[in-house]
């Protein structure tokens, strides 16, 4: 999953891109609203966890615009100010979540997976597919009842195709929504994984990831 972290506190900004990476997603990162609107406008994310107080461009005024645009990504609104007056205003203006700082991460990431659930249009805090079972709480994934330990990239990777699963997903969409901007036009690197997340979950004779030639990579527990 990709998160757009829009954060001018350079500490704040550090320890949540920090702690989110750990976890296994893919963070940009901006420290004004003008940067953070450039890159809400231009890319998909999963969620923008976003500042209120920013220079150049005030984060209401980039939730305004996001929303006015069409995008629908999920908005988490980070602030100093505890007012009820304020989060209702922002909630009208299209945030779908608030945090008043300080916070604990522990809390922020609760947050953060829940509105990227709902965002996807799946709560479930478990995915199925076949023999294939991923606790998304939890971040455990077991195969036939066996659990397999994945790296944090490996499990934001199979946790996307799993969640899209039955679904063929080009490399360049695995890439956008499991890697940051850093990675951008690097889609080989999708193909490393998927060989990774195969010799973990896919070494018996029943194949859960399927390879769409010139495509991209499908995960299903039905052959194609």
């Amino acid at each position: 999953m990709r998160i757009l972290l829009v954060e001018d506190e350079e500490k704040v900004a550090r320890f949540v891109a920090r702690g989110l990476r750990a976890e296994g997603f893919a963070v940009d990162e901006a420290s004004d609203g003008k940067q953070g609107l450039d890159l809400a406008l231009s890319y998909s994310y999963d969620l923008i966890i976003l500042d209120i107080m920013l220079p150049e461009i005030s984060g209401t005024e980039i939730l305004k615009r996001v929303r006015e645009c069409g995008a629908t990504p999920p908005v988490l609104m980070l602030t100093a100010k505890d007012v009820v007056g304020d989060k209702v205003a922002h909630f009208e203006a299209g945030a779908d979540d608030y945090l008043t700082k300080p916070f604990a991460f522990a809390e922020l990431q609760a947050r953060a997976r829940a509105l990227m659930r709902r965002g996807t249009g799946d709560n479930a805090a478990k995915i199925v597919v076949g023999d294939l079972e991923i606790d998304r709480l939890a971040h455990l994934v077991k195969r036939g009842g066996k659990r397999v330990d994945l790296s944090a990239k490996e499990y934001s990777l199979l946790e996307y195709l799993a969640a899209n699963a039955g679904r063929v997903l080009s490399r360049t969409m695995i890439v956008e929504h499991v890697w940051d901007q850093s990675f951008e036009g690097l889609t080989n690197i999708v193909d490393v994984y998927v060989k990774q997340l195969r010799n973990k979950i896919d070494s018996g004779p029943h194949k859960l990831i399927h390879t769409m030639r010139g495509v991209g990579y499908r995960l299903s527990d039905d052959q194609p």
